[in-house]
C-alpha cells in the first residue's frame, strides 16, 4: 500500500521553481514550433523509460529496492519531462536540455532509491489510479503522455493548457509570465512529477496534491476577497453519503437569489459607470449572494463539513469568505468588464473540473475512512476561492482581478485571510 506519514516529512520528489517570469517574444511566440524536436525526443525516451520501469517493478518485487543504476535513468527521464512541460506551458522560458541533467527554472529534487513495500510495489498501477485521475485534470505531466508516444497530450490538459494559452498571450504582450498563473502551471507539474515517479517506481510515496509546497514557498499577495480554510478534516459518513441530496434545496434558493442578483448587478454597473463606485446597499446584497454560494460550493465539494446556511453571513461557516468594502473603480474597467472577465472564466472552468475531480476522490477517501485528505480538500478551497474572486470582479464587488495561483498561504506561511486596502 502506499507509505503513509504522518510527519511532515519532506516528498522524495520536490518542485523547486527559481523562474522570474520574464519571457522573451520571438521564443513564445514560436514555442511548440521550436518544442517540436523536443517532443520527437521525449516519444522516444519515453518509450525506454517506460519499459526500463517494468525491470525496475520486478526488481522492487524481488528486492525492496530500485537498482541505482536505473533508478538514475528514470529520474534523469522524469527530470526531463518537468523542464519540457514547463517549457510548453510557459512556467519556464529557456530552452530546456534533452538529458534533464542541468538544472532549470522549474525542476524537481529526487531522493536516492529506498526501500519499498513489495505489496504496494504488485499493486502499483491499481493504486495510482487516483493519482492518475487527478494528474490528468492537471495536466502537467508529458512524461504520463510520452510513454505512449503523445507527449503534448500529457503536457497540455486541464489546468495547465488554459494557463499555457492565457500566459502565452499575456506574454506576447507583457514580456513577462502572469505570476499566478506560472504558479498554478508550476503546481500542475509538480504533482505530474511525483505521480509519475510513483509510477515509474522511483518512490512509493503517494503524489501529495496539497498545493503550495514548492521550494521557495509561492508568493500569495493579499486579495480584496479572501477565503479562509478549515483545517478539520473529519467528515461524517452519512452526510459524505447523501451530500448531493442534501444539497438541492441550496441549488434551488440560489438559483432563485441569482435572478435578484442579476438585476442588482445591472444597477450597479450603471451606478459605477455614473459614480465610480458600487452603492453599499448592494455590494453587500451581492458579496452575500458570493458568500453563500461559496458557503455550498463548500458543502458540495467536501471542502467544508458541516451544512451550511442559507444566507451567506460572515462568520456563518467554516470555509468563509471575506470581502472588503465598496473601492473606487476606473469607469472603463467597469464599461468593458464582461470582456475583461473572459480569460478569467476559462481558467475557472479549468479549476472546476480539477475541484469535481478532488472532490468525486474525496468522497470516496471519506466514505471508507471518514476523513477528507487535506491535498484534496485544499484544491478544492483554491478553487472555489477562485470563483469567488471571478464572481466579484464580474459582480464589481471588486477592481483587483481573480488571482489565478493555487496556493491557499503566503510565503511565510500565513493564512491569507485578511484582504490589504486597496487605495480609493
Amino acid at each position: 500500500m502506499p507509505t503513509v506519514t504522518t510527519t511532515a516529512e519532506p516528498h522524495p520528489v520536490r518542485l523547486l521553481v527559481h523562474d522570474d517570469l520574464r519571457r522573451r517574444r520571438l521564443t513564445v511566440a514560436f514555442r511548440l514550433l521550436l518544442a517540436l524536436p523536443q517532443l520527437v525526443w521525449a516519444t522516444l525516451y519515453g518509450a525506454a523509460a517506460f519499459l526500463l520501469a517494468f525491470v525496475v517493478w520486478l526488481a522492487v518485487l524481488v528486492e525492496g529496492r530500485a537498482p541505482a543504476s536505473l533508478h538514475a535513468f528514470l529520474a534523469g527521464y522524469m527530470r526531463y519531462t518537468v523542464h519540457l512541460a514547463a517549457y510548453l506551458c510557459l512556467a519556464a522560458d529557456p530552452y530546456p536540455g534533452f538529458t534533464g541533467a542541468t538544472p532549470y527554472p522549474v525542476d524537481v529534487e529526487i531522493d536516492p532509491p529506498a526501500r519499498q513495500g513489495r505489496w504496494g510495489a504488485a499493486f502499483r498501477i491499481v493504486l495510482a489510479i487516483p493519482a492518475l485521475a487527478l494528474a490528468s485534470s492537471l495536466g502537467g505531466s508529458t512524461a504520463l503522455g510520452g510513454g505512449y508516444g503523445g507527449p503534448v497530450v500529457g503536457a497540455l490538459g486541464g489546468l495547465t493548457v488554459v494557463a499555457g494559452v492565457l500566459g502565452w498571450f499575456a506574454s506576447l504582450v507583457r514580456g513577462a509570465m502572469p505570476r499566478g498563473m506560472r504558479d498554478a502551471a508550476a503546481y500542475a507539474i509538480g504533482y505530474g512529477a511525483q505521480t509519475t515517479a510513483y509510477v515509474l517506481m522511483l518512490t512509493d510515496r503517494y503524489p501529495d496534491s496539497r498545493p503550495g509546497t514548492a521550494s521557495p514557498p509561492p508568493e500569495l499577495p493579499p486579495h480584496p476577497v479572501a477565503i479562509a480554510v478549515d483545517r478539520d478534516p473529519l467528515r461524517p459518513r452519512l452526510l459524505v453519503l447523501f451530500r448531493l441530496p442534501l444539497v438541492v434545496p441550496h441549488l434551488v434558493w440560489l438559483t432563485l437569489w441569482a435572478t435578484l442578483v442579476v438585476l442588482a448587478a445591472v444597477a450597479a454597473w450603471v451606478t459605477a459607470l455614473i459614480l465610480g463606485r458600487v452603492p453599499a446597499f448592494l455590494h453587500r446584497f451581492m458579496a452575500a449572494f458570493v458568500r453563500a454560494a461559496t458557503h455550498v460550493g463548500a458543502f458540495l465539494l467536501l471542502v467544508g463539513r458541516p451544512f451550511p446556511g442559507f444566507v451567506g453571513r460572515e462568520g456563518s461557516y467554516p470555509i468563509d469568505l471575506t470581502v472588503e468594502p465598496p473601492r473606487r473603480q476606473p469607469r472603463l474597467g467597469v464599461l468593458v468588464r464582461p470582456v475583461l472577465a473572459l480569460p478569467a472564466l476559462l481558467l475557472a472552468s479549468a479549476y472546476g473540473g480539477v475541484a469535481l475531480v478532488a472532490a468525486l476522490l474525496g468522497w470516496f477517501g471519506a466514505l471508507a475512512t471518514g476523513r477528507m485528505p487535506s491535498g484534496l480538500r485544499d484544491v478544492g478551497a483554491a478553487s472555489l476561492r477562485y470563483h469567488a474572486q471571478l464572481a466579484a470582479y464580474g459582480l464589481l464587488l471588486t477592481a483587483r482581478y481573480p488571482d489565478s495561483s493555487p496556493v491557499l498561504r503566503g510565503p511565510v506561511g500565513r493564512p491569507v485571510v485578511e484582504p490589504a486596502t486597496l487605495p480609493a
